[in-house]
């Protein structure tokens, strides 16, 4: 049976591709697609919200894979970028620190010992910062502390591996200054005031002040002379006071310190 409707077949398709395409076996053909067309139609319109709706899941499937991947990727970039501007901020500081230490600014007769900030000042009132290295480094308590720009503070208390410094801006410290142009000499106090300046003596607006470096019998500052310490940015002055009022700004930005120097005598 199967052999004859195998024969049939062939028969059919030889019949069906030698006649023209008015033959019967095209006419039927036409008559039975006309027929299932509408079927078809029906069939297509059943199925197309289906298709759709399974191409908008699988685009939806692919675009939050495609959104993941990004994510991924801009957050790499994130951090290199994070970590290069790092690196090229430190890059910068150390830069300058190297560059302070070999100037003639630098104290003669003083080593330095580099240390990073661990703990940040806890008050606005206490401006106080814990530094990684002690008495271990050879540091002592009333060692000045640099960084680039020029004066940070005084180590206060020493402990084997950590130091706590007093910064120039903390209402505990006072520096003896000096005036780069004019010589008038007062105190730096919380590294916002350049007080005890007699009217007698002339300070302008943009002046440098520098550590004076004093010495008095068998005393001396504990700091070196030549510091860089600031810029004077107010001068005022009334008939009923005895001192100028002399504003200054610190060289060294202490909102941004990550590490410092702390200057050691030779001779210690």
């Amino acid at each position: 049976m199967a052999g004859v409707l195998v024969l049939f077949s062939i028969a059919l398709i030889t019949i069906y591709f030698r006649e023209s395409s008015g033959g019967g076996l095209h006419q039927v053909q036409s008559v039975g697609a006309t027929v299932l067309r509408p079927f078809e139609v029906a069939a297509d319109r059943v199925s197309r919200p289906f298709r759709d709706a399974y191409g908008y899941f699988a685009g939806l499937v692919h675009a939050k894979s495609e959104n993941g991947r990004l994510r991924r990727d801009l957050d790499k970039w994130r951090q290199e970028a994070t970590q290069n501007a790092y690196a090229a901020s430190e890059k910068t500081d150390l830069l300058k620190k190297l560059h302070f230490v070999n100037s003639r600014s630098f104290p003669g007769g003083f080593g330095f010992v580099g240390a990073d900030i661990i703990s940040q000042p806890p008050t606005a009132f206490a401006q106080q910062v814990v530094i990684a290295a002690g008495s271990a480094s050879g540091i002592r308590k009333f060692d000045p502390v640099v960084t680039g720009e020029g004066l940070v503070g005084t180590v206060v208390r020493v402990t084997h591996k950590q130091s706590l410094v007093a910064l120039l801006i903390d209402d505990t410290t006072s520096v003896v200054a000096l005036d780069v142009k004019t010589r008038a000499q007062g105190i730096v106090k919380a590294g916002s005031s350049f007080d005890h300046v007699g009217k007698d003596q002339r300070v302008e607006a943009g002046d440098k002040l520098v550590t004076a470096g004093w010495k008095l019998g068998g005393l001396s500052s504990i700091y070196p002379p030549g510091i860089p310490i600031g810029q004077v940015t107010a001068v005022g002055q009334n008939d009923v006071d005895l001192y100028k009022h002399v504003k200054l700004q610190p060289f060294a930005d202490f909102k941004t310190l990550s590490s410092v120097l702390v200057l050691i005598p030779k001779n210690r």
